[in-house]
C-alpha cells in the first residue's frame, strides 16, 4: 500500500489541520513554517482586533493574527490557550492563532471541491476549496487570502 501512495504523490497535497470555532481547516503543509504556543504577546496600538499582537519567536518578530476574529467568530472562552501556526508571506512572519492543532492529512488533489454555495461567506473569502472527510468538511485555507488584509490592519 505504501508503494501505491508514493507513486501518486504528484496528485496529493499534505495539510496541517486546525480547529477554529469547531470547524476543521487545512493549511497546505508547504506554507507552514512551524507550530508553536504563543507566549508574551505584545498588543499593537491602533491595530485592528484581528491583530492579536506581536511576539518574538526565536529572534524573529512575528505578527499574531487572531483567526477567530478574522473569521468573525466569538472569542474562545474554554480557558485553553491558543496555539499558533507559523506562516510567511513576502518575507514577513505571521502566527495564525487557532484553537487547536490536528494531524497532518494527505489528500488527493482531485477530491478537493470548489467552495460550496452555502459556505459561510467569511470562510469563503479565505477558502481555496474544501475536502469532504468522514462526515466532516475540511475548509482549505488560502494563506495569501487570510493575510491579504494584514498590511492594512497594521497601518495606523
Amino acid at each position: 500500500m505504501d508503494a501505491n501512495t508514493e507513486s501518486t504523490d504528484q496528485g496529493v497535497t499534505e495539510y496541517v489541520t486546525a480547529m477554529i470555532g469547531g470547524q476543521l481547516f487545512g493549511l497546505p503543509i508547504a506554507r507552514v513554517q512551524d507550530v508553536f504556543m504563543p507566549e508574551r504577546l505584545t498588543r499593537v496600538p491602533l491595530a485592528s482586533s484581528e491583530v492579536a499582537g506581536v511576539l518574538n519567536l526565536r529572534g524573529r518578530i512575528v505578527t499574531a493574527i487572531d483567526m477567530r476574529a478574522r473569521l468573525g467568530l466569538a472569542k474562545n472562552d474554554d480557558g485553553r490557550p491558543p496555539m499558533a501556526v507559523g506562516v510567511d508571506l513576502r518575507g514577513e512572519s505571521y502566527g495564525l492563532l487557532i484553537d487547536r492543532i490536528g494531524e497532518v492529512l494527505k489528500l488527493a488533489d482531485d477530491s478537493r471541491e470548489v467552495n460550496p454555495v452555502n459556505l459561510d461567506p467569511r470562510m469563503a473569502k479565505m477558502a481555496g476549496g474544501v475536502h469532504r472527510l468522514d462526515g466532516q468538511l475540511m475548509v482549505v485555507l488560502d494563506v495569501d487570502r487570510v493575510l491579504e488584509i494584514a498590511p492594512d490592519m497594521l497601518a495606523a
